[in-house]
């Protein structure tokens, strides 16, 4: 049975460990909110991106050969999964789950015979994956020194899988990342972004109600277009994922503080009773020595 000072040592330690963890809620609260903010004003556009696309595509010329990166290289052979999790951790199964989506897909490409190649984007969603698929990941990327993730990141990374798929090193490129949905709700989700897949033509109609004339032809501005989605695809996953990584350290660190207040009253209780068998000893052997005398 722990002494009375190790009872207490340990009810102190605990209650250091709880301010950290509640410190680190409200600062995630904090920057929750602006994420959040972020995240929901970014959807818009990215919903718009992709009707126009949608559009397009659909008023190309029947039998013309259009963009490589709407109509792909012609093979599904090579897939490029760009996996995207937070650098830092405490924030509950967040990062984990994402992995996880990540890993379901290398079995099941890998069991049709495909070729996987993977591009981390974040610290943690590179060092789950390299324990199994170390010799698979072909680019890794953090964002450790940058204080806020921006367009510009997104852009760097865009051209990079850009580069890849001119250079023919992939086929598909599929984007792995959570979607925010509240504070106690991210859902992993994947997106393949090159080729685009627009949505059907029939949803891109409900979303433009009148008809568009394009100037120069669907062709051209698709040249131009494409780059920009992929890049626009790219930054909202990381502002989904920016939003729900901060939303599931909320989550993670109230739980914890919780716990750690349940183990304090544990403790506390624990002490106290330790400490009236000890008074209770004391006092059973004082009488015994007065009776003794």
């Amino acid at each position: 049975m722990p002494s009375l000072k190790d009872l207490k040592t340990r009810i102190g330690s605990v209650k250091s460990t709880q301010k950290i963890t509640k410190a680190m809620q409200m600062v995630a609260a904090a920057k929750l909110r602006r994420a959040e903010e972020a995240a929901k004003a970014g959807r818009p556009y990215a919903t718009r991106i992709e009707t126009v696309l949608a559009n397009l595509a659909a008023g190309m010329t029947p039998g013309a050969p259009g963009p490589k990166l709407l109509t792909g290289t012609g093979d599904d052979q090579t897939h490029l999964l760009v996996v995207c999790t937070a650098d830092r951790g405490l924030c509950g199964g967040f990062n984990s789950s994402i992995v996880r989506l990540a890993r379901e897909h290398i079995i099941k490409l890998q069991g049709e015979g495909k070729t996987v190649k993977i591009m981390t984007v974040g610290k943690k969603g590179y060092e789950q994956l390299k324990r199994l698929y170390g010799e698979l990941i072909v680019e890794r990327i953090t964002f450790e020194d940058v204080k806020t993730v921006g367009f510009q990141q997104a852009k760097d990374i865009s051209e990079k899988l850009l580069d890849m798929y001119e250079a023919g090193a992939y086929d598909v490129a599929t984007i792995f990342f959570g979607e925010f949905k509240s504070v106690i709700a991210q859902v992993p989700t994947a997106q393949q972004i090159i080729p685009a897949e627009p949505p059907k033509v029939e949803e891109a109609e409900n979303e433009i109600s009148a008809p568009y004339e394009y100037e120069p032809g669907e062709e051209a501005i698709l040249e131009t277009l494409l780059p920009r989605y992929v890049a626009v695809q790219v930054f909202k996953a990381l502002l989904e994922n920016a939003a729900s990584e901060q939303g599931a350290r909320m989550s993670a660190m109230d739980n914890a503080t919780r716990n750690a207040g349940d183990m304090i009253d544990k403790l506390n209780l624990q002490y106290n009773r330790a400490r009236q068998a000890q008074i209770t000893t004391e006092l059973v052997e004082i009488i015994a020595g007065a009776e003794s005398v």
